[in-house]
């Protein structure tokens, strides 16, 4: 069955190639004996260049075991993470909003193929605007073509999943 994209007329450009991406808690609500036992916390993440911002947010919010959805953003072209400079892509009803810094570059439906993204790149993700856990993210390899499976998937995890809400008693 076609996908809503392609009901309305649009076709979607098909990219094999696979993001190896290196997702990193770097700061959040976490305890310090939370931190101390988990100096870090990672989780690699594979999706195809065919796949949306949006497709790996929800693959992140299920590497770190999160229950309750936010808003969340991602920024790329940056001097890093939190870069205020940087192109912010965000939900699409977000998108017509001016924060003080521009409108948004784009939205989390836009493919993570069509990014430009490079091998060594770094860009951010920020989820829940209240709590601020925010990421960096690392492209560790591009690969040409997809092995069997489905994605995106997690491969790797270093570190446990901080509770989204923390207990600070």
């Amino acid at each position: 069955m076609p996908n809503d994209t392609a009901r309305k007329g649009r076709w979607v450009k098909t990219d094999p190639r696979i993001f190896v991406l290196d997702v990193c808690i770097f700061q959040g609500p976490m305890t310090e004996a939370f931190m101390e036992k988990n100096p870090s916390i990672c989780r690699t993440i594979e999706m195809r260049g065919d796949q949306a911002l949006e497709e790996l947010h929800f693959a992140i919010f299920k590497a770190f075991n999160r229950k309750e959805e936010h808003m969340y953003e991602f920024q790329l072209n940056g001097e890093g993470p939190m870069d205020p400079k940087a192109d912010r892509y965000v939900l699409p009803t977000e998108h017509d909003m001016d924060y003080g810094g521009g409108k948004p570059a784009g939205t989390v439906l836009q493919a993570v193929g069509s990014l430009d993204l490079k091998k060594d790149d770094i860009f951010g993700y920020w989820f829940d605007f209240g709590d601020d856990w925010f990421h960096q993210i690392n492209v560790l390899e591009i690969k040409p073509k997809p092995g069997r499976g489905k994605y995106p998937r997690i491969t790797d995890r270093i570190g446990a999943s901080p509770p989204q809400y923390t207990d600070w008693d």
